[in-house]
């Protein structure tokens, strides 16, 4: 399959928005029989289509368009003071970029996490067989970014998929206990990084909404690309 216009899409009965409370939201897929490669995955990003495990979606609710996909333009990012303290806080740990982690030791680490973090969330209770699904893509093109301690203790991990044009930034989980570093900013900060390393033009964070408190953390990278009626828009 390499051509867009081939696709098969289909949306899903209308179900509670994970993200706003009292509203209603509907979720276009592709058709999870497409043979995707990783070009065509690529093609949909840039059409603000993201991935949960093997299954690619945007949303598609009738009377909301809250959901906006974003990119940091990685080549203009320079970090704030509040982001070089983060990076400085984090210069001790050994990163390393990885397809064939240890997914024992890493299941761990996602379980703690978001048992202590995200237990009003829909991930919770977490499963191995979750775990897996959630992460993982039939495209080869999923790495898990590491972060160690000096005597080898997993701490963090940023799970990102490298695009046409850069990387995606798919879920990061990181030890509840280490809040002094600011684990989940570090990871977009060095994706960022790495996906200049790469010669990649983009980091791709998925969809930002105004009015969800969670997602804020967004807004902090700048300048951000907004996907605004197909067209990728620059603010700030």
């Amino acid at each position: 399959m390499s051509d867009l216009s081939e696709l098969r899409l289909f949306t899903t009965q209308e179900h509670d928005c994970s993200y706003l409370a009292g509203e209603k939201a509907t979720t276009l897929f592709v058709d999870p029989h497409a043979e995707l490669d990783n070009d065509l995955y690529s093609a949909l990003s840039d059409l603000g289509f993201r991935r949960s495990g093997c299954h690619v979606y945007r949303p598609h609710c009738a009377d909301c368009s809250a959901c906006i996909s974003v990119r940091v333009p990685v080549h203009s990012f320079t970090p704030k003071r509040g982001q070089k303290r983060c990076l400085k806080a984090n210069a001790d740990l050994e990163i390393t970029r990885t397809q064939t982690p240890n997914m024992d030791e890493h299941y761990d680490l996602y379980e703690r996490y978001i048992t202590e973090r995200h237990a009003d969330g829909d991930m919770f209770p977490p499963s191995k067989k979750q775990f897996l699904e959630f992460l993982n893509n039939p495209f080869n093109s999923t790495y898990y970014i590491e972060m160690r301690c000096a005597d080898g203790t997993l701490v963090g991990c940023a799970v990102s998929d490298q695009l046409a044009e850069g990387l995606s930034a798919i879920y990061t989980y990181f030890d509840p206990s280490e809040t002094k570093r600011s684990l989940g900013r570090f990871a977009i900060l060095h994706q960022i990084e790495t996906a200049k390393q790469l010669g990649l033009r983009y980091l791709y964070l998925g969809y930002w909404i105004r009015q969800c408190q969670k997602m804020q953390y967004k807004s902090e990278y700048r300048p951000l690309q907004l996907l605004i009626n197909q067209r990728w828009v620059t603010a700030g």
